[in-house]
């Protein structure tokens, strides 16, 4: 009975996801790669473990692509560990565990912080993707955080967004 509630909470997950894509005119979903493997450590851990992450990210990418959506994933790797605006690593609140404070003292959610690093970090690879080595490596020279993607945030997509521009009008 619970695999099937599950199982049923997974496609409406992901059929949300894709009509919330469509709604808001989107080209791409983007997800953070969770192709986990193997069982997850502990007693009795993997009886308890009942999120489908996995079959909601490929029903969404077979409805998405039926509906002409791409989808992309990026590295889960701290995106909710460090903070959006580049200050570094987040503490989380403990009475409330989706508020995370900042260094610099700012409350924010977590869970949109992450949002705004995962989608930085496609954005800087396909920012980045399509120019000449030469291009990248003087970008990379200038914004050396974009080399290393699992350390990317938001901040350092401003950041190479500022330079690209500072190039084009040189």
């Amino acid at each position: 009975y619970t695999k099937r509630l599950n199982i049923e909470l997974g496609r409406k997950i992901a059929g949300a996801i894709v009509k919330n894509a469509e709604k808001n005119h989107a080209d791409v979903i983007v997800f953070e790669y969770l192709e986990m493997q193997g069982k997850i450590s502990g007693k009795k851990k993997q009886k308890l473990h009942l999120w489908r992450k996995r079959d909601i990210q490929k029903l969404c990418e077979h409805q998405a692509h039926r509906n002409r959506i791409r989808v992309s994933r990026v590295s889960a790797r701290n995106t909710s560990r460090l903070a959006c605006d580049g200050s570094g690593a987040v503490v989380r609140n403990q009475e409330n565990h989706s508020l995370c404070t900042f260094r610099t003292g700012k409350q924010y959610n977590c869970d949109l912080s992450a949002s705004y690093n995962i989608g930085a970090r496609y954005f800087i690879r396909e920012l980045l993707k399509p120019l000449p080595a030469t291009e990248r490596s003087l970008l990379e020279a200038k914004v050396p955080l974009v080399k290393r993607r699992t350390s990317c945030v938001y901040a350092d997509l401003r950041k190479l967004h500022s330079e690209m521009e500072r190039l084009k009008a040189a």
